[in-house]
């Protein structure tokens, strides 16, 4: 592990000044390759698959490890949406002059060298590289060990696109152990690593929160919410909720809590019942929900706090918006939540006092994710306060230096 950061030391020096046409150049070949060796891919990727099925890993994290069609090809999409991103290296702040006619501003420079812990999502490996590369950075990635081959299989893609592009081997480097004593080396290599970026449970965050001697840019738990307002359009209501909590039950900003009104429980909720009956999904409810949604189980207060990342929703009924927003200020994760309102004020009152990383109005909360926010990709969705929150893209991977110039001044 001391080798790789030496070695991802040496890459970010020259990663800071290459040029953005070289940077374009090396996404386009790793998008490219990533349509010609799909094959190849697939099928490193079935013997992660096959060996997690016989370790009973759960179908929403299978879903996150399997490398379909479709995966590949966002995949490859976010590499050249990336590649036509204006490069943010050394770009300049609007400019002040002193009294004395000096000039004062700040230029957008590279964190450095960032190490990144991640479960079983190898689409992380190229979405990481890819930002990092765009942003002027070298990476260690260390993906879980259920995808090992998958990763190892896009490193060699990555590590092509880089050759083809001329630019140094090391600037992104797959960790190729699975044992875990090397997550605890990076998160301590302070003179080689400048930030970490963990992304996984809370089991992995606990452990590198306790260890991790270099900064950490947390990626958190999703418990999202969405509230139903009183003055919701009852057809608009009823597909937001759907989508928000069956396009994916395995990503982050899927809705996990659903908050209604009652004023307009009655006129939804049976409709919802019967359509998350049809899809499969669990439903656990307060007293008041299970009034008009018998088939709920009770809600304990373990609900109201869960992740589940699972088919299954928590339901509650509320009397007012302020109740709703005190419910997710005592229970989120600040990730994502969501108001349905064809009320202005309501809408407005939702987004200023919700305190999560993102706050939407009619729209379902599985919308958190770079690639959907115009970022090409993430890194991670910080619910950190500081250096970045929310889909972190390429200006949540850089930083800011003051550039001053002069015509010879002398401070007296």
């Amino acid at each position: 592990m001391t080798v790789l950061g030496q070695q991802a030391r040496a890459a970010a020096r020259q990663m800071r000044n290459a040029s953005g046409q070289t940077k374009t150049q090396a996404l386009r070949a790793m998008a490219r390759l990533l349509d010609t060796k799909k094959e190849e891919l697939q099928a490193e990727n079935a013997k992660d698959l096959i060996a997690a099925e016989k370790n009973g890993l759960e179908p929403a994290l299978l879903d996150r490890l399997r490398l379909s069609d479709k995966a590949l090809a966002t995949m490859a999409a976010g590499l050249r949406q990336i590649a036509d991103m204006p490069d943010p290296v050394g770009s300049l702040t609007a400019s002040s002059t002193r009294p004395n006619g000096m000039r004062v501003a700040q230029m957008r420079v590279p964190l450095g060298v960032i190490g990144i812990i991640y479960e079983s999502r190898p689409n992380v490996t190229i979405d990481a590289a890819a930002l990092c590369l765009k942003s002027g950075n070298a990476t260690i990635l260390r993906g879980g060990s259920e995808a090992i081959h998958s990763n190892v299989a896009l490193g060699t893609i990555i590590g092509q696109g880089l050759a083809e592009a001329g630019l140094p081997s090391h600037a992104v480097q797959v960790v190729g152990t699975t044992d875990r004593a090397a997550v605890g080396q990076l998160v301590t290599l302070t003179d080689y690593i400048d930030v970490i970026v963990p992304r996984g449970g809370k089991g992995l965050i606990a452990r590198l929160a306790r260890e991790a001697k270099v900064p950490l840019l947390k990626h958190l738990d999703g418990n999202c919410h969405v509230y139903i307002d009183s003055a919701a359009n009852l057809d608009k209501a009823h597909d937001i909720t759907v989508n928000a909590k069956t396009y994916r039950y395995g990503i982050c900003g899927t809705m996990e809590t659903l908050l209604v009104h009652t004023d307009i429980a009655a006129s939804i909720l049976p409709r919802l019942g019967q359509t998350f009956k049809e899809k499969g999904v669990e439903l656990r409810g307060c007293e008041r929900t299970r009034t008009l949604l018998p088939q709920a189980l009770p809600a304990t207060q373990e609900d109201w706090e869960t992740e589940y990342l699972a088919p299954i929703l928590a339901v509650r009924i509320v009397d007012t918006l302020d109740e709703a927003m005190d419910h997710i200020a005592r229970y989120s994760s600040e990730h994502t939540e969501a108001i349905i309102t064809e009320n202005l004020s309501a809408a407005t009152r939702f987004q200023r006092e919700v305190d999560s990383s993102s706050v939407y109005v009619n729209l379902p909360t599985c919308f958190a994710d770079g690639f959907e926010y115009g970022l090409g990709a993430e890194i991670g969705i910080s619910t950190n306060r500081l250096h970045a929150r929310g889909p972190v893209g390429l200006e949540g991977l850089t930083t800011l230096k003051w550039v001053l110039a002069g015509d010879g001044q002398l401070r007296g």
